[in-house]
């Protein structure tokens, strides 16, 4: 795709504005939920890019905008890749396994708007974060 112009390239952050900050990697203040994705060598190679990417879209998709997705390394459980962690305001840490793309929609649905975690794919729940 060639940019042909300064309005195009404007229209052109404007549509994708929304993702972009959906992957803000400032602070967490107030009621933001942090959904941390496990993108060290085994999650990418299990699934993890897709699975940030169809949260991304997912939330995007919904307007949901108290939400930050964050890559981050190695979380540990490769046996249980793509892993992801959801940090709520005011409860404990879940740690997910196995979350391909196609599990996401159940975590944004029960999880992030529903406030209940998805107790099949759950590993661990309240643990010590650095």
């Amino acid at each position: 795709m060639k940019v042909k112009s300064l309005e195009e390239l404007r229209k052109i952050r404007e549509a994708h504005q929304d993702k972009v900050s959906l992957r803000d990697y400032g602070e967490v203040t107030g009621d933001k939920i942090e959904i941390l994705i496990g993108m060290a060598t085994c999650g990418i190679s299990s699934g993890a890019r897709e699975t940030l990417n169809t949260f991304v879209e997912e939330l995007a998709k919904e307007k949901i905008d108290n939400v930050r997705v964050v890559p981050v390394g190695c979380i540990g459980y490769c046996h249980s890749e793509p892993t992801v962690q959801v940090n709520a305001p005011g409860h404990k840490p879940v740690l997910y396994g196995k979350v391909k793309a196609n599990k996401v929609h159940e975590i944004i649905e029960k999880h992030i708007k529903g406030g209940t975690p998805v107790e099949s794919l759950v590993l661990h729940i309240d643990f010590e974060r650095a």
